[in-house]
């Protein structure tokens, strides 16, 4: 049974299941099958070389699915960055109307893409980067917790904390990104405030991710303690799969004596981390994976992922209904008295924390 949430109303799909955005992985053929499934699938802007190839992967991700497709397009600190505008001239130019954004400074980019009309699904790892972005009009944002891949922000906080804060901070809707990998999950991001949820790891775990297959089995061998994070002493940390490359980038740096990035560089290398999706070997350089590795055990098609969870969540859902015993709420106790199955007002403190929400 199709979804009723704010996102899937608002995007025009069935299931409140977005694809994230993933460097060298967000291609045609994984966005297609998401979105085929019910889903949003993501094409990786920056997976592109230029604009124009971009508009080329956009014209052939049409021809592979009728249904709503977005672009990712994520600004990252760089020497000599990307002409970020012109890619965003050409998600509009070839009709793109669901982007998600992430990375710094975010303003021009999204004021550029909201006066073409274009809907932002915007990422943060803070409340007050997501206050920030909604200042900048953006439509959704993706709450990412500590557990998610990739760039985890400096604050530590997991979505079971982080997803409550939304839900009583925000006025804007959000989606839940970082630890989701199933049915159970979907069901206690909605309960948590959350209009759907944001999977990577997962989706790079399907027959139509266009990764390596040993990697995609080295995702289902590994454990929620296989991860590494790098780059905490500069402030850019990033989650990645715990291989030997990360772990020596871990080593690199928690021993550099000049605290200067150039005593990690060499590992943690972009370059060779693509390689590893094309030649199979999960070791030759380093790559993100969330702590959600550790709920994944197969390797499914999109259209059976996405049904299995739309199947497990509506059933969390039906069975959580069904905790709830009579015909509603009853009136509470008189004031110093205990009802059944209350917990005694004399051992709790009454209006604390009010003035935080």
């Amino acid at each position: 049974m199709p979804f009723n949430t704010a996102l899937t109303r608002q995007l025009g799909i069935k299931i409140p299941i977005v694809q994230g955005g993933m460097q060298w992985v967000g291609y045609a053929e994984l966005a297609s099958a998401v979105s085929n499934a019910g889903g949003l699938g993501i094409l990786t802007a920056l997976t592109q070389p230029t604009p124009e190839h971009l508009r080329k992967e956009i014209r052939k991700c049409r021809t592979m699915t009728k249904s709503p497709f977005a672009v990712n397009l994520t600004l990252l600190p760089a020497l000599v960055p990307p002409d970020y505008h012109a890619y965003a001239r050409i998600i509009i130019e070839e009709g793109i109307r669901i982007v998600e954004t992430a990375g710094n400074s975010p303003g021009p980019i999204i004021q550029q893409l909201k006066e073409a009309k274009c809907t932002i699904l915007h990422k943060c790892t803070t409340i007050r980067h997501a206050q920030s972005a909604i200042k900048l009009g953006v439509d959704f944002l993706s709450i990412d917790g500590f557990e998610c891949a990739g760039h985890v922000g400096e604050s530590d906080i997991t979505n079971f904390i982080l997803l409550s804060r939304a839900r009583q901070s925000l006025g804007v809707p959000f989606i839940a990104s970082g630890g989701f990998a199933d049915g159970q999950g979907l069901a206690a991001a909605l309960s948590l405030g959350a209009e759907g949820i944001n999977m990577g790891t997962r989706f790079m775990c399907t027959i139509e991710a266009p990764i390596h297959q040993r990697v995609k089995e080295a995702i289902v061998e590994a454990q929620e303690t296989d991860t590494e994070l790098v780059l905490r002493r500069w402030k850019n940390t990033s989650r990645l799969f715990a291989n030997k490359v990360a772990k020596e980038a871990v080593k690199a740096e928690r021993e550099s004596a000049s605290g200067k990035f150039e005593d990690v560089a060499p590992y943690v290398s972009g370059k060779r981390g693509r390689e590893v999706f094309i030649n199979g070997d999960v070791d030759y350089g380093v790559w993100t994976a969330g702590q959600v590795i550790g709920l994944i055990h197969d390797i499914p098609s999109c259209k059976e992922l996405v049904e299995r969870i739309e199947k497990e969540a509506e059933e969390t859902i039906k069975k959580a209904g069904s905790l709830i015993i009579g015909g509603g709420s009853s009136a509470p106790p008189p004031p110093g008295e205990v009802g059944k199955n209350m917990n005694s007002p004399g051992a709790e403190i009454w209006g604390v924390g009010q003035t935080k929400l």
